[in-house]
């Protein structure tokens, strides 16, 4: 079967018994998530009503396997599996029935049939040292592995901070010599989508921008889609107010803690990470781990294992994009509330003291 042959991602809709209501309720979404003009409805409800599901290759090399647990936890109000019923997913070890040479054969006919119309997922650094022997897939070494399902890809969208920057395996010494996809893949678009795991939704979003318009969504300056990264998670954290009031968690369990204060001195990253988590969230919209109570790791930033101690704040925000210290702010923000509960007591007294004085002051007025 061509690709023009397959069924378009309305079809499959209706096969499944979604409404035309809900269709439209999910082009909606992906549109106003992509940071689309209203314009653009219209494009994208024509595209998903007309045009065949892309096939997809999802590689897993040298990884935790939690970005394909992120991946099939994808949530939206559409359908709670979406991603996986809106892509032909052809390939995946962590997913697939078939093992062996049946899991093999299966990728390497997708990629003759679809040659140049199928999107590689990878999942995982890639292990280049002593020639690849520290991470190998049917007796091939993940580069070899990479380099032959790419060559027909349409793009790869590296998935996961382990194939976006090599994570964890690739910080000191990095002894299996990790390194990221798209230091292997020069010669075709590789989309960044780091997080550890990274949030499932942004791959939708790229197929849908793709679909729509034929081309991959607008990248930041590190390969990442804009819509996604383009904001830092401090800009929309629920817990802004509190770092702008200077009112801090000093301890996990402190009275801050328990009012749902700033998390910046227990070593959150929010300020300096470039990530949808604070917008998108996670398990269908519920949380993401500010919210639930624990500071940002700065997963999607590069090297973040390698840059101190998770729970050590950071000595300044960069840029001075906030214009002080937090630490200034906090003393800032407790000076003034000093201050004014000082101004607020004398006040008081004062008042008192006026209302207990007023009749002794008549008979001394009235002496003199």
């Amino acid at each position: 079967m061509s690709l023009e042959e397959q069924e378009s991602y309305y079809q499959w809709a209706l096969k499944k018994g979604i409404s035309r209501r809900n269709f439209l309720k999910f082009c909606t979404a992906m549109g106003a998530m992509l940071g689309l003009e209203a314009s653009a409805l219209p494009k994208i409800v024509n595209a998903m009503e007309s045009k065949p599901r892309i096939p997809v290759i999802y590689l897993n090399l040298q990884e935790c396997t939690c970005c394909s647990e992120s991946f099939i936890r994808s949530g939206h109000p559409l359908v709670a599996d979406l991603i996986l019923n809106m892509i032909s997913l052809d390939y995946m070890e962590v997913l697939q029935a078939a093992a062996g040479d049946q899991a093999e054969a299966a990728k390497k006919k997708t990629m003759k049939d679809f040659f140049g119309k199928y999107l590689l997922v990878v999942e995982g650094s890639v292990a280049t040292g002593d020639e690849g022997v520290y991470c190998t897939i049917g007796g091939k070494t993940t580069q070899s592995v990479l380099e032959e399902a790419a060559e027909g890809a349409l793009a790869v969208i590296a998935y996961g901070s382990c194939a976006v920057n090599a994570c964890v395996q690739g910080s000191a010494p990095n002894p299996t010599n990790a390194v990221p996809v798209k230091e292997i893949i020069t010669s075709k678009p590789v989309i960044n989508v780091p997080g550890c795991p990274p949030i499932a939704e942004v791959i939708t979003g790229t197929i849908v921008h793709y679909l729509t318009f034929g081309t991959l969504p607008e990248l930041t300056n590190q390969g990442r889609p804009k819509a996604f990264y383009q904001h830092r998670i401090h800009d929309n954290c629920n817990r802004r107010a509190f770092f702008d009031a200077g009112q801090f968690v000093e301890s996990f369990g402190d009275e801050g803690a328990k009012q749902g204060w700033c998390l910046y001195k227990m070593g959150c990253k929010g300020p300096t990470t470039y990530n949808a988590c604070a917008i998108t969230q996670w398990n269908e919209g519920l949380s993401y781990p500010i919210k639930s109570g624990h500071p940002c790791l700065g997963c999607s930033e590069d090297h973040f294992f390698d840059k101190g101690p998770f729970y050590t704040h950071l000595a300044d925000v960069p840029n001075h994009v906030i214009g002080k210290n937090p630490d200034q702010i906090g003393l800032i923000g407790l000076g003034i509330a000093g201050t004014a509960a000082a101004a607020h007591a004398l006040a008081t007294a004062v008042g008192k003291a006026g209302k207990t004085s007023a009749p002794n002051s008549s008979k001394d007025e009235s002496a003199n």
